[in-house]
């Protein structure tokens, strides 16, 4: 196979921070050039009475982007999206974005990997999964997390029965109010925290539970003087009766907790959502009469995302598998959004 050549749309603190240093560990992948946008993509329309300081900032951090890992500018996301110079497109744009820009770059060839949720509705997700299908393309949403191995461990435990039969899960995150101007509190970005913290949550219920998780009771809490969602909370269940209760927060004690509870023993770890690369994870197994501890050895999950969307890019198989699971994620999303 020859290598994926990518761009990136956008210099994000996450394309910068995250994205381009695990990129760079990837044999049969080759980074070719990020985008800033130009005056009508950023506002809309060309318009000299714009406050043009954004716009400047934007294009200076895709300056140091190149300075920092090389590569091409590109002077318009529609410019790098039509290149043929690139085969993917990452972006790392606020949930709000993602489905315009992501249906471009599908609708010009272009395999996509996004940064999640992959758009803010259903039905976008849904057009999206219609067009890379159209055009035999690879979508995948980066919920890197999911490929971190303490999670394969974790499975484990659980089918060698070390817990008994599943009682329930518990999963939990949340984080402390990161300030006004984030894109997380604004409504015209999609913002709010169902999208952000709590799409992380039904993921990983998702996963634990399987195809057949469903959502079966939900709500959203405001506060004053905010336009989003700020926390929430809510229980799914399979087919076998399985039960995942999530909560999770963007004004909160942080917590990222998973515990799981067997009619043997109870299974408790911290960091399950945002574990780095160099982060060693723990995992507390307690049963009636003892405590024991596993360290679980670290593990780059961004880089084991991006080679899963390499796979999704040569394997119709996994491709398939892979839409079935953003479309399950989706749907949850848009019946939690219901009353």
């Amino acid at each position: 196979m020859n290598k994926i050549r990518f761009g990136v749309l956008c210099p994000s603190e996450i394309a910068f921070r995250r994205f381009m240093p695990a990129l760079k560990k990837i044999d049969n992948a080759e980074f070719i050039g990020i985008a800033h946008a130009d005056e009508e993509e950023w506002f809309g329309s060309i318009n000299s009475s714009h406050d043009l300081t954004v716009l400047e900032i934007d294009t200076n951090k895709a300056k140091t982007f190149i300075d920092t890992y090389g590569g091409k500018l590109f002077n318009s996301f529609k410019e790098l999206i039509s290149s043929n110079e690139v085969d993917a497109i990452y972006i790392p744009l606020p949930p709000a974005l993602h489905y315009k820009w992501a249906k471009m770059s599908l609708e010009h060839h272009k395999h996509v990997l996004v940064e999640k949720p992959s758009t803010t509705s259903y039905a976008y997700t849904s057009d999206l999964i219609s067009i890379a299908k159209k055009n035999n393309l690879a979508l995948h949403e980066n919920y890197m997390f999911n490929f971190h191995s303490q999670l394969d461990s974790i499975e484990k435990i659980i089918n060698d029965g070390i817990l008994g039969e599943i009682r329930l899960y518990r999963i939990a995150f949340g984080f402390p109010f990161r300030g006004a101007n984030d894109f997380r509190y604004k409504k015209k970005l999609g913002g709010g925290a169902l999208l952000d913290c709590g799409g992380y949550t039904i993921k990983l219920a998702n996963r634990l539970l399987g195809r057949t998780s469903k959502l079966i009771a939900h709500h959203l809490n405001y506060k004053d003087d905010f336009e989003v969602d700020i926390y929430g909370s809510g229980t799914l269940m399979n087919n076998d009766g399985q039960t995942a209760q999530i909560s999770f927060g963007m004004d909160n004690a942080y917590k990222c907790e998973l515990e799981i509870w067997g009619s043997k023993a109870t299974l408790i770890t911290d960091r399950v959502l945002t574990a780095p690369d160099s982060f060693e994870p723990t995992i507390s197994i307690k049963d009636n009469s003892s405590i024991r501890e596993i360290k679980l050895p670290a593990d780059d999950s961004f880089k084991k995302s991006i080679n899963y969307f390499i796979n999704c890019i040569s394997s119709n198989k996994i491709r398939e598998d892979n839409f079935d699971k953003i479309l399950l994620q989706s749907h949850i999303v848009d019946e939690f959004k219901e009353d």
